[in-house]
């Protein structure tokens, strides 16, 4: 009974530091604007890191202010410096062009044998950050790219995670971190990054219009806005639960509504006839950065 229950014990234990094997780490974020905001109040209330282990850095007082509004525990700074030599993980959350400069400015103090870089700038490549980190003498150091949309600010975010010079231990990392603010994809290559930005980042975008879009016909049928807008929304987190239940084709799920002869159809030919799917599919690919 006595070796029953010292097995149970450790093989508890075990498992606790299994499953939070990132509990022990910390975090900093370059950046608390839109986007290293969203990830700093996320993660603050997620289950991965305490927001003692967090830490966030930017040049202006009035973001910090914001960070620390939502939770005096996480730890701010003015200094990207004194930011990141602690972290495990440094997420660099910036404007495309100030990147080299950010990444000058921090490269001296980073133990590249010890932290993993996270860059969320769109549009600068691993062939790009490794230049701008790059230390005489020193390993390339492991760095994620990672597209995140605006959904993040409600935990609802598609993120697509690409890596370069990473384990397979840290890529799990990666991804739970980014689990934790949505959905996390991750992808075999930075080059299926743009498409998931289309799809994704600039599809957020696409969504929004047809919300908009639908709202107007309701308006036009006679329905008020603010109720038009509540029942577009609800129609789609329905179609969202639906297809997320069943696993099904979308096109199974139309046909369950399209009767012979019926409304439904007929609507949805109009919209075709119209070029409904060609103008999202369109629309994508034009988003779509080779």
């Amino acid at each position: 009974m006595e070796y029953s229950f010292s097995t149970l014990f450790l093989t508890i234990i075990y498992w606790i530091g299994i499953n939070n094997i990132l509990f022990m780490k910390k975090i900093s974020i370059i950046g608390a604007g839109n986007m290293g905001g969203a990830i700093a109040r996320g993660l603050s209330q997620g289950s991965i890191f305490s927001a003692q282990q967090i830490t966030v850095s930017d040049i202006s007082t009035e973001n910090l202010q914001a960070i620390k509004t939502f939770n005096p525990l996480i730890n701010t700074t003015l200094s990207n410096v004194d930011g990141v030599q602690h972290a495990d993980i440094v997420v660099i959350a910036v404007k495309p062009w100030l990147t080299e400069t950010i990444c000058n400015e921090i490269k001296s103090v980073l133990n590249y044998d010890k932290q993993v870089v996270v860059s969320i700038v769109a549009g600068v490549s691993f062939e790009q950050l490794h230049t701008f980190l790059k230390k005489e003498g020193e390993s390339s150091p492991t760095i994620f790219r990672v597209i995140p949309n605006t959904a993040i600010d409600v935990l609802q975010s598609v993120s697509t995670i690409a890596s370069s010079h990473a384990n397979k231990q840290q890529e799990e990392e990666i991804v739970r971190i980014f689990n934790e603010l949505g959905k996390a994809f991750l992808v075999s290559s930075e080059q299926q990054l743009n498409a998931f930005m289309s799809l994704s980042s600039c599809g957020i975008a696409y969504a929004f219009r047809y919300i908009r879009a639908a709202v107007e016909g309701g308006v036009e049928m006679g329905i008020y806005p603010e109720t038009a807008k509540q029942v577009v929304l609800q129609t789609l987190r329905g179609a969202i639960d639906l297809l997320e239940a069943t696993n099904a084709h979308p096109e199974a799920e139309i046909d369950k509504v399209t009767t012979p002869a019926g409304i439904t159809i007929k609507g949805l030919n109009e919209m075709e006839a119209n070029g409904f799917s060609n103008a999202v599919i369109k629309g994508l690919k034009a988003s779509y950065i080779k």
